[in-house]
């Protein structure tokens, strides 16, 4: 699953695509070549007007909460066992922000 952060259209637009796929989890940044402005500052900008997470770096720490917020109505019910599997590999690997409540994913930018 992913984060799509999407630039292209005004305001920017934060989904979560893919959500069967808990193996794999990152943030793609769609229109990041073709903006004027800074595309990092968007993007934090995009996942805190979401309440999705923030940017740091080249990584982005996302809320679990707006993980199954927008995972509702494209998953199965057993898609949160799913989920709570993920999340125990995030925590063994260092990929989870206790505190927070949020995982690490790398960044696309594309």
């Amino acid at each position: 699953m992913f984060i799509c952060v999407n630039l292209k259209i005004h305001p920017p637009q934060v989904t979560l695509e893919d959500p069967a796929d808990t193996k794999h989890f990152h943030v793609s940044v769609l229109g990041s070549a073709s903006t004027q402005q800074d595309p990092a500052s968007l993007v934090y900008a995009a996942l805190v007007d979401a309440a999705a997470g923030r940017l740091e770096g080249e990584h982005a720490w996302i809320a679990v909460d707006a993980v199954r917020r927008l995972a509702v109505g494209k998953v199965g019910p057993k898609w949160q066992d799913d989920l709570t599997a993920m999340i125990g590999y995030a925590q063994a690997n260092n990929f989870y922000d206790e505190s927070g409540n949020a995982l690490r994913a790398h960044v696309e930018w594309e």
